[in-house]
């Protein structure tokens, strides 16, 4: 009898704990696509940072890879007060600031529709079902009911943004009379859930990695076109690549944006599902300390305003040999990009060339990076190799072409980044 008691008590906590397990074991959120939030850059002929009130937002973005269920991340991170939602939807988008209506969803916040999120905090929606192809066109749309400015920015998006006249369209399948702008706002991350062998990549840089150069909307930059070899290859589990491309962006001091040390734990421990990262920075280290930038009026400053930061690449290799250490105390892969040719740019230098020669020295020669692709020798000119190949930049001798980018991307060793971040997705 007492045996038989035992036995029904064993099947009952096994019942129970079969009921706790979630259906989707195997399942995990991974990031299918990001931007990295900074504050309004401070250059002066930018226009000034807009201020919402009684607006809505709509902002198109394209996941790199797929999935049936999807929550995004907003960012107050250098909000100092609260950022009011007073709505939020996601719908597949259509043309221009259009949606297909019967896909958009109202996005919630612990079961609220609306929320508050505190100055310099995160927040996650609640999951949606939803079917999201990669590479497919999604739309977010932020109803701000409140004078609202924009203090949480990604001034180089790859879209276009709409902006609504007076009232919340963020259900509406139409925005009438909406204006456009080219940034991203507090949209941090769209994430799906996937199975536990999809992983993402972040790609982390400046202008280069984010895109300038690339006409909005064509999805011709670098992390996208690899993202796109990815996707291609048949019978691979998902591998996301999520920009983390900043323009004016530096390793190892602020402008554009926080430098890369600091916005490390954000930008990259923070998303969900990343196994490796490519990481391109420095060539704003080694040039701001020679840009004499334009004024409103056309004139050049007479003095250098960043004089005073030269780096040399032995500061330069400390600084990445702290984001490759960071990473791997996390688990992840490190692929070290080689920095691209920049003779002709306005703050191009022959000191700062040795310093770019020497720091693409290390990185190919270092061994201290999981894998190396090498940018620079996909772009260069082979007969003056400080220069940038014929019709391989945008016009500037510093930011890549559609036909540079291509090859920046077909640079990259799909087997060794696949094979590399497989340990990754297994643990």
């Amino acid at each position: 009898m007492r045996a038989r008691r035992v036995f029904v008590f064993v099947v009952i906590v096994a019942n129970l704990a079969a009921a706790a397990v979630p259906p989707n074991l195997h399942e995990h959120w991974v990031s299918a696509w990001s931007a990295a939030m900074h504050a309004p850059l401070p250059f002066p002929g930018l226009p000034p940072s807009p201020v919402f009130e009684n607006q809505t937002i709509r902002m198109i973005v394209r996941p790199t890879i797929g999935g049936e269920r999807v929550r995004i991340r907003l960012s107050n991170a250098f909000g100092t007060s609260a950022l009011k939602i007073g709505g939020a939807h996601i719908a597949i988008a259509a043309q221009d600031s259009k949606t297909v209506p019967e896909s958009d969803h109202a996005l919630t916040f612990g079961g609220a529709l609306s929320i508050s999120i505190p100055p310099g905090a995160p927040a996650l929606s609640d999951a949606v079902d939803l079917h999201v192809s990669q590479s497919s066109e999604i739309a977010v749309s932020l109803f701000l009911p409140d004078k609202t400015t924009s203090s949480t920015v990604h001034f180089w998006g790859q879209h276009k943004s709409y902006i609504s006249e007076t009232g919340d369209f963020s259900g509406k399948a139409e925005m009438p009379n909406a204006t456009a702008n080219g940034s991203w706002y507090w949209l941090a991350d769209v994430e799906v859930l996937s199975s536990d062998q999809a992983g993402a990549i972040v790609t982390l840089g400046d202008s280069i990695t984010d895109g300038v150069g690339a006409n909005q909307g064509d999805y011709t930059d670098w992390p996208d076109l690899l993202a796109g070899r990815l996707a291609s290859e048949k019978g691979s589990s998902p591998l996301a690549v999520v920009n983390e491309g900043i323009g004016g962006n530096r390793i190892l001091r602020d402008g554009a944006g926080v430098s890369a040390l600091a916005r490390f734990d954000r930008d990259i421990l923070a998303q969900p599902g990343v196994v490796g990262m490519i990481v391109l920075e420095g060539i704003n280290d080694i040039g701001w300390p020679h840009l004499k930038p334009k004024l409103p009026n056309g004139t050049t400053m007479k003095e250098a305003p960043f004089a005073g930061e030269l780096v040399t690449a032995q500061e330069l290799i400390m600084g990445l040999q702290q984001i490759i250490d960071r990473a791997h105390q996390h688990g992840m892969k490190v692929f070290g990009a080689t920095l691209t040719p920049y003779q002709g740019a306005d703050y191009y230098s022959e000191d700062g060339e040795a310093t770019r020669q020497g720091v693409n020295q290390w990185i190919r020669t270092g061994a201290a990076f999981d894998g190396v692709f090498d940018f620079d020798a996909a772009v260069r000119n082979p007969s003056h190799p400080e220069q940038f190949r014929e019709g391989y930049h945008s016009g500037d001798h510093l930011h890549p072409s559609a036909m540079g980018y291509k090859a920046m991307a077909n640079a990259v060793d799909l087997t060794m980044l696949r094979s590399a971040v497989t340990s990754s997705t297994k643990k």
